[in-house]
């Protein structure tokens, strides 16, 4: 809401380096449906590693850690749970499937936001719940010294500054007050200053920042996990957010060196997105599966270059294979001459075999 409150005054400028940032993402935004639509199969793959790495990750940077050889299970399977630890991580699982499920179903409101901790802070008693009592930041070190490293938004205030961030959030998306994606990081550093959990803050900031980015049409966060590279670059995350949260309270605080370590994140994802992309092997038969998919879904007739167009990085060559086999089988039938001659289906589906 501070960082909002300068924003909704006007700024002169931008940092070129978050320039530079936007420019970037952007261009990996504009590319993102092609490395979708390219290797399907790849992206299943994908999506359950992000899955666990962002549940092993988030959880990790709070000090929560569960044994190695039960993390696929709590994860993939239903086990029961062992201990608070495990409930913790299951329950930062479930929080992610009701995000990657249906995004645009979850707007940001109270409602989804306490949902969200209710999820990942699953059987704490003030689940779901913001928090009673005040608290401070508290950095302790080594030697037993320890000092305030951030006073947040009291208790009493909590509620009212919540609703005020949601607020500003949606107004600065509609007046485009600066670029969407940093209203995303401001969003992201506001919600941090207020401290509106006893416990749980981190994660439930984690949480909203994937699920805003999926509203802003960025989806990396379904196959790269967004918190490990949070956790990977934790000394910065934490450094730039003690420095941006200095004067908060009185908005004179600095928000660029935060801002600009978000858009990082999500560039790094990004990069790292198409690097896997190239990497991942195909599963064995992925592509025909892609041809026949696309078969499947036309109405009429279609020819060699319809489905050129529906499968980009399946060869014509490997699509001819795929025609032959299926019109072997009586599953489909040429009904013309030549490269662009039309094609039918003879039956409803078509099932390998």
């Amino acid at each position: 809401m501070m960082t909002f409150a300068q924003f909704r005054r006007g700024i002169a400028s931008i940092p070129a380096a978050t320039g530079w940032y936007l420019a970037d993402l952007g261009e990996a935004i504009g590319q993102q449906e092609l490395f979708t639509r390219q290797a399907p199969q790849k992206l299943k793959v994908l999506r359950e590693h992000a899955l666990l790495e962002s549940t092993v990750s988030s959880n990790r940077i709070e000090g929560i850690e569960v044994e190695q050889s039960r993390i696929g299970t709590l994860i993939f399977g239903a086990p029961l749970l062992k201990d608070r630890q495990e409930e913790e991580v299951r329950g930062y699982r479930d929080a992610l499937n009701a995000i990657h499920s249906d995004p645009n179903r979850l707007d940001i409101s109270d409602k989804t936001i306490l949902m969200l901790h209710s999820l990942a802070r699953s059987g704490a008693g003030d689940a779901g719940e913001y928090k009673q009592r005040d608290g401070d930041i508290i950095q302790r070190y080594a030697n037993g010294r320890q000092r305030i490293r951030f006073r947040p938004t009291s208790a009493r205030q909590t509620p009212a500054a919540m609703a005020e961030l949601i607020r500003a959030w949606h107004d600065c998306l509609q007046e485009r007050w600066v670029h969407p994606l940093v209203a995303l990081a401001a969003f992201n550093l506001d919600f941090l200053c207020i401290h509106p959990f006893r416990d749980g803050n981190g994660r439930v900031s984690r949480l909203l920042l994937l699920l805003q980015a999926y509203h802003l049409g960025v989806h990396v966060g379904r196959y790269i996990s967004l918190e490990r590279l949070i956790e990977q670059n934790k000394e910065r995350y934490y450094e730039t957010l003690e420095m941006c949260s200095a004067g908060w309270h009185e908005q004179k605080h600095d928000p660029w060196p935060y801002v600009n370590h978000i858009l990082y994140i999500l560039k790094s994802a990004y990069q790292e997105f198409e690097r896997r992309v190239d990497e991942t092997p195909e599963p064995r038969g992925a592509k025909t599966a892609l041809v026949i998919a696309a078969i499947e879904k036309t109405t009429g007739t279609f020819t060699l270059s319809d489905l050129e167009r529906a499968c980009p990085g399946v060869s014509r060559d490997m699509i001819r294979n795929v025609l032959r086999k299926l019109s072997k089988s009586r599953k489909v039938e040429c009904i013309g001459r030549g490269p662009q001659a039309p094609w039918r289906r003879k039956g409803n589906t078509l099932k390998r075999g």
